[in-house]
């Protein structure tokens, strides 16, 4: 088995990273750049950076941030938020980002994933998945976890692999910035079905929660945010805490 991957997640918003409650309530949690080179140094594996407002100025703001983060950190940068097309993704390599994730568009047009990715290569191509459960499924979510697509979230990730993704970001809306616990059930559903890496995110309360998203949810990576951004842990406390857990991580 692969070592599993901490990565510390960005949402960021006006410049500033901001963190809240399934995507609402926002508050300020930092400068993106001082809080990309504070966990490059920890030893995160890589860092994600979401734009949460994805207008044309916030992207352009974003890119501005991927540049100055590039020039000083050495892990892997996936950035996301409102790339619609082919020429978005290659916009975003450009500015230093290694991989690129899409959610809203590539469910308005799945198109995407297969040009990005026949464009610019499977590794670069993360298919970001919003879910929330109905019923006993889960429903692929557009916008920013505003509209109910009416996707099956399974089949969403299956299909977006046959598409040509190299990885999938699997959100849940109802965990997130709960510190509620990672929604296992769908990552593990997921997980076991798709053969490409799949990243946990949403809920993250506690080390133990971490670990249960590795074995119980069998997910390839995990992202982090609250418990970074509020100074309760670093990276280095995590992978610490999965070591002794028996879980192989990178260090």
């Amino acid at each position: 088995m692969l070592a599993a991957r901490v990565i510390p997640c960005l949402d960021v918003q006006d410049g500033r990273v901001v963190k809240g409650v399934r995507f609402r309530d926002l508050m300020d949690a930092g400068d993106p750049v001082d809080l990309a080179k504070m966990y490059n140094d920890q030893g995160a594996d890589e860092i994600v950076f979401l734009d949460i407002a994805a207008t044309a100025r916030s992207r352009q703001t974003v890119l501005d941030i991927v540049e100055q983060v590039s020039r000083q950190v050495f892990v892997p940068l996936t950035v996301g938020g409102g790339i619609r097309s082919v020429s978005d993704v290659r916009l975003v390599l450009q500015a230093g980002a290694d991989k690129v994730a899409v959610c809203s568009a590539a469910l308005d047009r799945p198109e995407l994933i297969a040009e990005a990715a026949e464009t610019l290569g499977s590794q670069c191509v993360v298919l970001s998945i919003d879910a929330k459960r109905r019923g006993a499924s889960w429903s692929a979510f557009r916008s920013g976890g505003r509209e109910d697509t009416g996707v099956d979230a399974l089949e969403w990730a299956l299909r977006g692999e046959r598409l040509g993704a190299g990885e999938i970001l699997l959100n849940s809306i109802d965990r997130d910035g709960t510190r509620e616990g990672y929604d296992i059930e769908l990552l593990r559903r997921v997980s076991e079905a798709a053969s490409i890496p799949v990243i946990a995110s949403g809920g993250a309360g506690n080390l133990e929660q971490i670990v249960e998203a590795i074995r119980a949810g069998r997910a390839d990576a995990v992202l982090v945010a609250s418990l970074l951004h509020g100074h309760e842990h670093t990276v280095p406390d995590i992978k610490k805490y999965l070591r002794e857990k028996g879980v192989n991580v990178r260090w």
